[in-house]
């Protein structure tokens, strides 16, 4: 029996819902929801997470002009999984599962900012680690005024290395303010989110819904092949505002970092 891409199985049904293990996907025309849809986890990034979007991401229907990137629960994500990074390491203690978890992390956000469509991320709560990445990987980021964010990387031993997160950052709130949010690890707060640009648009969290639908309306009215060649106008432009690129290590730097601290204190 053929079946077809849940991205695609949704264009047929104007309002349906598909479930992942991890997602919960909506199409609306030319609207698509991507819900993560564990929020008894706090809604942390796993491999199962990184591969379901990669099913909806990979298989998007190209009729799709915008899609949100959302969360359930209080929080939008808390960040990695690091039970599964730990369990990574014991079964491999050369790296390979965590290698392989950040390649696929790349994918994801790679897949979100190249994306034809305008992503929007819609956060509430915390958004932690890989779950700032997923954020600053999306077009634009509307936050309730009381989300709040933080980069906690460094207190936990781990490098800022996760899904090209180090250089986005620092394309939107500029390099000396990065330094002191990964150094000193603090939070953020909405107001201050949107002052650096980590949000463009910081409302009530009971208009947060309101908001997106607002952002985006005007946006699913913009002619298809005329959006899809401005996102890449601007995404290119972007990229040429760098001398380079070194998050294509992430990947390598985080496996070389976790290995070596397991190596000098392994785990009891």
């Amino acid at each position: 029996m053929n079946v077809l891409p849940l991205a695609q199985r949704s264009s047929e049904l104007p309002g349906a819902e598909q479930m992942l293990k991890t997602l919960r996907t909506r199409r609306q025309g030319p609207l698509l929801t991507v819900e993560l849809n564990v929020p008894e986890e706090g809604n942390a990034v796993t491999d199962a997470m990184l591969d379901d979007l990669l099913t909806v991401l990979d298989h998007q229907d190209p009729e799709v002009r915008v899609l949100v990137l959302a969360a359930a629960g209080d929080d939008f994500c808390l960040g990695g999984d690091r039970d599964e990074f730990a369990e990574h390491l014991a079964h491999d203690p050369s790296g390979s599962g965590v290698r392989a978890s950040g390649i696929r992390a790349r994918r994801v956000c790679d897949a979100l900012t190249a994306n034809p469509a305008v992503t929007v991320a819609r956060v509430q709560g915390r958004a932690i680690g890989a779950g700032l990445a997923l954020a600053l990987a999306c077009d634009l980021r509307v936050g309730a005024d009381t989300a709040t964010f933080r980069l906690p990387e460094l207190a936990l031993g781990l490098p800022t290395a996760w899904g090209g997160l180090l250089p986005r950052l620092i394309s939107e709130a500029g390099a000396a303010r990065v330094r002191d949010i990964i150094l000193t690890g603090r939070v953020v707060d909405a107001a201050e989110a949107g002052t650096l640009s980590i949000l463009q648009r910081v409302v009530p969290e009971d208009s947060l819904d309101a908001a997106v639908a607002d952002l985006v309306r005007p946006v699913l009215r913009r002619p298809g092949p005329a959006l899809r060649v401005t996102k890449t106008l601007l995404n290119s432009f972007s990229a040429a505002t760098r001398l380079a690129d070194a998050s294509v290590l992430d990947p390598e730097i985080m496996t070389a970092v976790l290995t070596e601290q397991r190596r000098v204190r392994p785990a009891t």
